[in-house]
């Protein structure tokens, strides 16, 4: 049987890296009053963020609806593929439902969707492992085995940058912001069965990267046999001095590094660094 892996844009992998996976990407939408965005296909992460440091408008994502996914399923259902849709965490957005919707409406038996309860190169690093086994000639059941596997052990530790942009969002308060800000405090944050939750505060870009390779020494399983994932949202030097001590300290042979692009970073702004990993 055929197999064609599909993916949202919240997966924040490029676009020329998905393409030589041979992964169908649907981009979800972000807007700016009445400008509306296809995620990386109709603005860049670099025009996201442009665009982000020269408005005061908070930009709004919206999930995939059901009709995209049967104009994009349809075409490779005709042809008799089994499609395997990966979703950006259904505790964060409603296009995990909208996928489920679009298999009753096409009425096949051949669309296996799964929620991953993750985000961002997490999620990316799951629909990387499945295209990878789709190109090995791994048959279906072992294909959604290690999706399971993979979302079920996924770590998503992050450090969100930017303060304001979790005030306008309503995620902190105002004092809140203020304060973080003056004392140089950096939320960092984990998912928890698809949620987002607070973990921990750490002072600056030093106590960001102590306390994620504490994070990964306590909780990574055989760190020197995986491939890490790391995201950067317009801070690219931060993460690759993350990246430097993280290799450092876990000989590590392969990352996968992606900027976040206009989905995520709708939700958590400039300089935001996350770093995924399995769990033991």
């Amino acid at each position: 049987m055929h197999i064609k892996v599909f993916a949202d844009s919240a997966c924040d992998l490029d676009l020329d890296y998905l393409k030589e996976l041979d992964v169908e990407m649907i981009p979800m939408t972000v807007s700016f009053g009445d400008e509306v965005y296809e995620d990386r296909v109709t603005i860049t992460t670099k025009e996201f963020y442009e665009k982000l440091k020269n408005t005061k408008e908070l930009p709004k994502t919206s999930q995939i609806p059901p009709s995209k996914f049967v104009e994009r399923f349809k075409p490779y259902i005709d042809k008799g593929y089994h499609i395997v849709y990966i979703a950006f965490s259904s505790r964060l957005s409603g296009t995990y439902q909208s996928a489920c919707i679009a298999k009753d409406m096409l009425e096949t038996e051949n669309i296996t969707v799964i929620d991953s309860k993750g985000a961002s190169v997490g999620l990316g690093l799951i629909v990387r492992e499945a295209a990878l086994m789709v190109k090995q000639g791994r048959t279906l059941n072992e294909v959604i085995e290690r999706i399971i596997y993979m979302k079920d052990r996924m770590e998503h530790i992050f450090a969100v940058g930017n303060l304001d942009m979790l005030k306008r969002g309503g995620r902190i308060s105002t004092a809140q912001a203020a304060i973080g800000t003056l004392l140089n405090v950096k939320p960092i944050l984990q998912f928890s069965d698809g949620y987002i939750i607070p973990y921990d505060k750490v002072r600056g870009e030093k106590g960001i990267i102590k306390k994620i390779i504490e994070t990964m020494k306590e909780r990574g399983y055989e760190l020197e046999n995986q491939v890490i994932g790391m995201n950067y949202s317009n801070n690219l030097d931060f993460c690759l001095k993350l990246k430097e001590e993280i290799q450092k300290e876990f000989n590590i042979k392969e990352f996968v590094i992606s900027e976040i692009g206009a989905a995520i970073g709708s939700h958590v702004g400039e300089g935001t660094t996350s770093v995924f990993f399995l769990r033991k």
